[in-house]
């Protein structure tokens, strides 16, 4: 499919100051990692697969086609970098599983007798409970 390490070797990490709980820790320590990847550069992905990230991921990318991800969920910054990295991997490779298409399977020929025949035993008991035709 791709190479995580050639992947991961075109991608950018930025250490930014976090928001949220932390105290006085959170103004002196940038914690937060923030994770860009420009589909339109990189050469690890073939050009059927750029158009592929391009269309499925076109909400998430900025108008030059660069995915930011952001990740400030705990206080290590060690631990955000490696949940950034898996949630970049999981998304790229959510983005090109190609999915199968359906072949819509035909009726069985014996479950079409068995609705005919429920179909004329129906028919059957309505005309019984007819009145007679008397001529």
């Amino acid at each position: 499919m791709f190479n995580k390490e050639a992947l991961l070797n075109e991608v950018s990490l930025k250490a930014i100051k976090s928001s949220g709980s932390g105290g006085q820790h959170v103004n002196k320590v940038a914690t937060k990692v923030e994770l860009s990847f420009s589909i339109n550069e990189t050469s690890v992905l073939s050009e059927e697969q750029k158009q592929k990230l391009l269309q499925k991921l076109k909400k998430r990318l900025t108008k030059e086609g660069v995915l930011i991800l952001q990740c400030g969920e705990t206080r290590s910054q060690l631990t955000n970098k490696t949940l950034v990295i898996n949630r970049f991997l999981e998304i790229i490779k959510n983005a090109l599983i190609v999915k199968k298409k359906r072949i819509p399977t035909k009726t069985p020929k014996a479950i079409i007798r068995k609705r005919l025949k429920e179909k004329q035993k129906q028919a059957k008991k309505k005309a019984n409970r007819r009145k007679p035709d008397i001529d």
